[in-house]
């Protein structure tokens, strides 16, 4: 079995108040790759950065200072350029997600974990690292087509990082 997971395509991190250029030209990329997984027979998840109203009073706020996925916000929705379906929906409050490395270490069958989405340098290697972790001996491949990242040089670095870390990196 393959897993797909679409971490974090919400508006803010498109087109919002985080977007960048790099962001919303791999939208038609990822909506093939959820397609072309769900033809196939692939089970698909998403993550979806999730902060409250006092987001500027958090750890990550204090760092990044720019309000953004606030629950219930458009910016916070997953873009309405994917298609979601019925497929599962983590909202996760930090970088990366417990509760999705503790989903998918229960999925029996699983041969292979594949991420793509934003921002490759901060939610995407997170999950994917943690992943690793969790399931040292699952194959996990990052699609770099399919991901971006504050930017383009960020997005190389991160990738670099995940092959470090034996995280199989294809389409650069």
């Amino acid at each position: 079995m393959k897993l797909l997971i679409v971490i974090d395509m919400q508006n803010d991190f498109i087109d919002g108040a985080l977007g960048t250029k790099e962001a919303v030209a791999i939208v038609p990329t990822v909506a093939k790759k959820i397609a072309d997984a769900r033809a196939a027979g692939e089970a698909v998840v998403f993550t979806r950065d999730t902060h409250q109203k006092n987001y500027l009073e958090t750890q990550e706020g204090k760092n990044l200072t720019v309000v953004h996925c606030v629950e219930g916000s458009d910016g916070w929705q997953i873009s309405s350029k994917l298609e979601v379906g019925d497929s599962h929906i983590f909202n996760k409050p930090s970088f990366g997600s417990m509760d999705l490395a503790d989903y998918v270490a229960s999925l029996n069958g699983l041969e292979e974990i594949e991420l793509v989405g934003l921002c490759t340098g901060i939610c995407v290697i997170s999950n994917a690292f943690i992943l690793k972790a969790k399931l040292p001996e699952v194959k996990i491949t990052v699609d770099a087509s399919c991901c971006a990242c504050v930017s383009p040089e960020s997005h190389k670095t991160a990738l670099s990082a995940m092959k470090l870390c034996q995280i199989n990196v294809i389409n650069e």
